[in-house]
């Protein structure tokens, strides 16, 4: 019997590398042994990981020898550096950073949409979507697939994780320098004087409000994170001319990407059709009851792997098109699980060899 492959953590003590570590516990065990890295700083440190203590190692060429699959949650140029080198040394690289997605020789995998892309991986590498894609995409695919998908037309909710720990603390920051002033938010500028200089990675106070701006300048006044919803999502559904129009918010939430679909087909739809179709899809949940309050929200998506998908309507005006609400755990499906899920795949694969 062929022994179980190798697999490496890059960015393990990050907050994405802290998600995997609680997955790869919690998950099937497709793996003969694992190895923890990050930078310097964190070299030496303990991590409880699928049941034992692991070392956390440093970021070294020689530290991929041995390995079959390493998966890198670490800055865009870092990954653009080291999964090159994870490859040369062996390894199938699985990135979870932007540095790889849009590259013609690198597939954009979601497991549950493009399985079959894994094969397809020239460079050795595999990358892993946006997060505010992946939460949109699992609900999206079926019903492309169902329909023939046209037009997009998103509006996204962002949690200030997925700026990392520092977005986070700046929220955190940000609500208890305001707690118990009952009077924030009906003058101009109180919340912005309450707040001060304490705004973390964001252009403006997250508290009591909601900043339309995330990522950095894209083209045409739009920003990285919404042209990245339009080329990712071209990519994914292998629908190179999606028509697709995106508009990016920042929120006041921890955990939890949403966003608001108008999505456009090329035969008319219904809403009771669009369930039929979503409650068999896999990495899905129907949460689709308004009136006995129960739609998808953060709050309840929140350390889950499913996209919570509901407020499913046929548009106003126009019979081709669905209205719907999604929302799911970026650091989970939006991270750490697809690119979990990826590296299965090719644990399954390496196994048949």
């Amino acid at each position: 019997m062929a022994s179980l492959p190798t697999l490496a953590v890059v960015g393990a003590t990050g907050a994405v590398g802290t998600v995997m570590c609680e997955l790869l516990t919690g998950r099937r065990n497709v793996w003969g042994g694992i190895r923890l890295i990050a930078s310097a700083r964190s070299v030496g440190r303990l991590i409880r990981c699928r049941g034992e203590e692991l070392t956390v190692q440093a970021l070294t060429p020689e530290v991929f020898d041995g390995v079959d699959v390493a998966m890198f949650d670490v800055p865009d140029e870092v990954s653009a550096e080291w999964a090159p080198v994870a490859v040369r040394r062996g390894a199938i690289a699985v990135d979870n950073s932007g540095a790889f997605r849009l590259d013609r020789d690198v597939p954009l995998v979601v497991p549950e949409v493009n399985p079959e892309q894994v094969g397809n991986r020239p460079r050795g590498i595999i990358a892993n979507a946006n997060c505010t894609t992946l939460a949109m995409i699992v609900a999206v695919a079926p019903l492309h697939r169902e329909y023939g998908l046209r037009e997009l037309v998103l509006s996204s909710y962002q949690a200030v994780s997925g700026a990392g720990q520092a977005g986070v603390d700046a929220l955190h920051t940000q609500l208890s320098k305001i707690a118990g002033d009952r009077g924030l938010g009906s003058r101009p500028g109180d919340v912005r004087q309450a707040v001060g200089d304490e705004l973390g990675p964001f252009p403006a106070p997250l508290a009591l409000n909601v900043v339309p701006w995330a990522g950095s300048p894209g083209d045409g006044g739009s920003s990285s994170e919404e042209m990245e919803l339009r080329d990712e999502s071209r990519k994914i559904l292998a629908l190179p001319d999606l028509k697709v129009s995106a508009t990016c918010v920042q929120v006041p939430v921890v955990t939890g990407h949403s966003v608001a679909v108008h999505a456009v087909f090329a035969t008319e739809v219904d809403a009771e059709g669009a369930r039929e179709v979503l409650r068999n899809a896999p990495g899905v949940i129907l949460v689709d009851d308004p009136l006995a309050g129960e739609f998808p929200m953060p709050i309840d998506a929140v350390g889950t792997d499913p996209s919570w998908i509901g407020r499913i309507r046929r548009a106003l005006d126009d019979p081709r098109a669905l209205d719907f609400f999604v929302t799911g755990d970026n650091l989970r499906k939006g991270a750490a699980l697809n690119t979990a899920q990826i590296a299965e795949l090719l644990a399954t694969e390496l196994a048949r060899a």
